[in-house]
């Protein structure tokens, strides 16, 4: 599975955080003795999106400890990390299904197995405990970074409304979920309007290009400092990007492979504006994705060759308000 992108990140060895104070592997707890929130940073959803876990490294290295409430740091997916191989960069994004599809209970609590079920059961008591969490990913295109913001009206305003305070990254996306599985940042309390806890997801830029590995660390440091658990001073002195002017795209409808033929009929990084309704994009079996309206915005249309019959494969949205 050769990627067409130069890997220019290294993937650090995550193996002295294998050892946890709550029973489970890869799963560090930090308490203050103060009162405040439980905040939750997870990497390694996905195997080959190494930014998340350079940032976890980095944070530890730092001896970074919390002001008030607790932070938690989850690598999540390490059975997929531990099968990275930089000559075949898009070969362990997962081992048997993409664990950012599992998190519905129905799934969690049924018959079906898998390395991502097993580890994502072991996960989610956890997970559910968390007031905010942030879910470190990237993309497959070049694209420049987004904040995925869940679903209106569940709980897409009030992680757009965390995500202004955060200040990074210029695009914020609230979308309509995905037809094959419920993610993370979508599960419990997250997509409850009337609750306050909050989960948001980055995703930092290209799987493996060296500003990747800034847009996550910066916007890691600045959520902690926003949730109140990191010292201003502390945050600030880590941080050099500045605050952007946001916009957010709302997501209107995604398209789904339709077989293991789709192809693009040019290079799309996303975020391009199609002017254009019915501009030819993809081939798909016989069937041409078109674009549905008049300035379509383009988003995180998946550029790796590992997909599968119903992966999402684009998504199109407009860009509104913030408010």
């Amino acid at each position: 599975m050769n990627s067409p992108f130069q890997v220019e990140l290294t993937a650090p060895d995550i193996s002295a955080y294998r050892s946890s104070n709550v029973d489970i592997d890869y799963v560090t707890r930090l308490d203050s003795g103060q009162p405040g929130p439980h905040v939750i940073v997870q990497a390694l959803t996905h195997g080959n999106e190494l930014s998340g876990a350079i940032t976890l490294d980095y944070l530890f290295k730092q001896n970074f400890q919390p002001i008030c409430g607790v932070v938690s740091f989850i690598f999540a997916n390490v059975a997929a990390y531990h099968m990275w191989d930089p000559t075949k960069p898009d070969g362990n994004r997962y081992v048997e299904e993409d664990f950012n599809r599992v998190w519905s209970d129905e799934v969690l609590n049924g018959p079906r197995d898998s390395v991502e079920l097993r580890r994502a059961r072991e996960l989610v008591a956890y997970i559910d405990t968390a007031d905010y969490l942030l879910d470190l990913h990237s993309m497959s295109a070049p694209s420049a970074p987004l904040m995925v913001c869940g679903v209106r009206p569940q709980g897409g305003q009030k992680s757009i409304n965390l995500s202004a305070k955060i200040g990074l990254p210029e695009w914020l996306m609230v979308d309509t979920g995905h037809a094959n599985g419920l993610r993370m940042i979508e599960r419990a309390a997250f997509g409850d309007p009337n609750k306050h806890n909050t989960a948001i997801l980055l995703e930092a830029g290209q799987h493996w290009e060296k500003a990747c590995e800034q847009i996550a660390r910066e916007t890691t440091l600045k959520f902690l400092k926003v949730t109140g658990v990191a010292a201003e001073e502390w945050v600030d002195a880590r941080c050099s990007l500045p605050a952007v002017e946001q916009k957010v795209v709302q997501v209107t409808e995604g398209y789904a492979a339709k077989s293991l033929d789709f192809e693009w009929l040019n290079i799309y990084n996303g975020l391009e504006v199609i002017e254009k309704a019915g501009t030819a994009l993809a081939e798909d079996a016989g069937h041409t994705l078109r674009t549905p309206y008049d300035n379509a915005v383009l988003i995180m249309p998946t550029r790796s060759k590992r997909f599968t019959v119903g992966s999402t494969m684009l998504r199109f949205g407009r860009v509104e308000s913030i408010a």
